[in-house]
C-alpha cells in the first residue's frame, strides 16, 4: 500500500463519521461521510495515482491554472472536484492533507442540519 495512502486513512479515524473502503465497482479507495464520498484514491492508466477531492470552485480554477498536476476531478463534476496526479506533484504531505480536510468540511457541510448534528454527538 502507497505511504500516503495510509497516512489519509490514518489521519481521517479523528474525523466525525469519517470512513474509508476499497469500492470495487469504482476499483477506487472511496472516502466518505453519512454515505457522500469526499475523496477517492485511484490509479489512472494515463496519469498513475489520482486524489480526487472537494475544493471551492473559484480555487479548484486557480489551482489547475497554476499547476499541471491539478486536472478537473476524475470521475467527478469538474467544478467542485479537482484530481491531484500524485505521480508528479509539488505539494507537500500537509498541503495533501489539507485539501483532503477542506474536502471533508465541504461534504459535511452539504449534509443535512440533522445528520451533522448526529455527526458531532458522535465520540473519536
Amino acid at each position: 500500500m502507497q505511504p500516503l495512502l495510509t497516512e489519509l486513512k490514518d489521519t481521517i479515524q479523528h474525523w466525525q463519521g469519517a470512513e474509508v473502503y476499497y469500492r470495487k465497482d469504482w476499483a477506487c479507495e472511496y472516502f466518505h461521510v453519512a454515505g457522500k464520498y469526499f475523496c477517492l484514491y485511484v490509479h489512472h492508466p494515463q496519469y498513475g495515482w489520482l486524489m480526487t477531492v472537494k475544493g471551492l470552485p473559484e480555487t479548484n480554477d486557480l489551482l489547475r491554472e497554476q499547476y499541471t498536476f491539478v486536472i478537473p476531478g476524475y470521475y467527478a463534476n469538474k467544478t467542485h472536484w479537482n484530481s491531484i496526479v500524485l505521480d508528479k506533484t509539488t505539494f507537500s504531505r500537509e498541503t495533501l492533507l489539507s485539501m483532503l480536510k477542506q474536502s471533508y468540511d465541504l461534504v459535511v457541510a452539504s449534509l443535512p442540519k440533522k445528520t451533522q448534528r448526529n455527526l458531532a454527538k458522535e465520540k473519536r
